[in-house]
């Protein structure tokens, strides 16, 4: 089989550069286009330039159409708009669209599974190995310990992240709320300030921190009388986000149209 085709969109930010290192590095794939926002600094370079690498003879381009057009896939870790209206020039193209984007409303998301009806989207709050086996053990957990066992999800990030809190420690909030048969949106509790009366039995914590250049730092604490379990992932280089998403396009290559997830495409099925 030939190497698949992907584009990179928002390919002069941080992921969207280490991103096409990845493509640039990983067998099976090739760059077949970088899309940036109209009146991007970055219009009319070499992606691979740009991104640190030698000449790849792609030029980044702010029309997604004919590149779409003539590409296998997409990887995608912009904003909540611009991942909604790459969806939709997928759908058209029906081809793959992986999705790191974060901070997606649930309108957002509904749009996305309509998108899903003609392209295969993969999509998760965080790409990498390790936090989606993360997410199955916290499953595990959650399910195998009773309420008894308060649940508190502590995540930091660099200054310059804008949401909170992150998809990933969401991801892991889902994981965790699923496996005990709770909604979360309505059992999680996103900050706490002046007299908050007793914590509530059932409830799952977030705590956000930012500061530096931290990547991502999680941990999941499951404490209960006289003793805490810990379980926690602390990614060190985006590379490992940039490489999950190369090999999520090429597990969703000549998949049915549907939204997916890491852990369908790491096999690691129920906790």
């Amino acid at each position: 089989m030939s190497d698949m085709r992907l584009v990179v969109v928002g390919a002069a930010g941080r992921m969207g550069q280490a991103l096409i290192r990845a493509v640039a590095a990983m067998e099976g794939v090739t760059l077949a286009g970088a899309i940036e926002r109209e009146g991007a600094p970055a219009l009319g370079q070499d992606a691979g330039r740009l991104a640190g690498l030698d000449a790849l003879g792609v030029e980044i381009s702010d029309d997604p159409l004919p590149v779409f057009a003539k590409a296998d896939g997409v990887l995608d870790f912009t904003t909540p708009a611009a991942t909604v209206a790459f969806a939709a020039i997928a759908a058209q193209a029906r081809i793959v669209h992986v999705i790191g984007t974060t901070g997606l409303s649930d309108d957002d998301a509904v749009k996305i599974r309509a998108a899903a009806r003609h392209a295969v989207i993969v999509r998760s709050g965080n790409m990498s190995l390790g936090v989606n086996l993360l997410a199955a053990l916290v499953a595990r957990a959650a399910k195998a310990l009773s309420e008894d066992f308060d649940i508190e999800i502590v995540e930091m990030h660099h200054r310059h992240k804008v949401d909170a809190p992150s998809g990933t420690a969401l991801l892991l909030g889902e994981a965790a709320a699923a496996a005990r048969g709770i909604p979360l949106a309505e059992r999680s509790v996103r900050s706490r300030d002046g007299h908050t009366g007793p914590r509530p039995t059932g409830d799952i914590g977030f705590a956000t921190l930012r500061g530096g250049s931290v990547v991502g730092d999680h941990t999941v604490i499951l404490a209960g009388e006289g003793e805490r379990i810990e379980l926690s992932h602390r990614a060190q280089d985006r590379s490992i986000f940039s490489r999950g998403a190369v090999k999520a396009a090429l597990w969703g290559r000549g998949k049915k149209p549907g939204v997916y997830s890491m852990a369908d495409v790491l096999g690691l099925g129920e906790a």
